[in-house]
């Protein structure tokens, strides 16, 4: 076994063995206090359903007259 090797696993184990927590990872006790949180309101998931139901087709030319500018360049 090279010798490196040992020397930086020895500092590795003996590092993660000595280090202690930041108090920011520490959970403190008065978490409850510190956030709140806001009431969810309800929201039906029907709430914007529009029923539509089939209709029977109209004739094209007459939307088609509908759809067009009234008054257009002859192309």
């Amino acid at each position: 076994m090279r010798p490196s090797i040992l020397v930086v696993g020895l500092a590795l184990i003996i590092g993660g063995c000595a280090s202690t927590l930041p108090p920011d990872v520490i959970a403190s006790t008065d978490v409850e206090q510190t956030y709140s949180v806001r009431p969810v309101r309800y929201h039906s998931p029907i709430s914007g359903y529009v029923s539509r139901q089939p209709v029977d087709p109209k004739p094209w030319r007459r939307q088609n007259e509908q759809q067009a500018p009234k008054s257009g360049d002859a192309s």
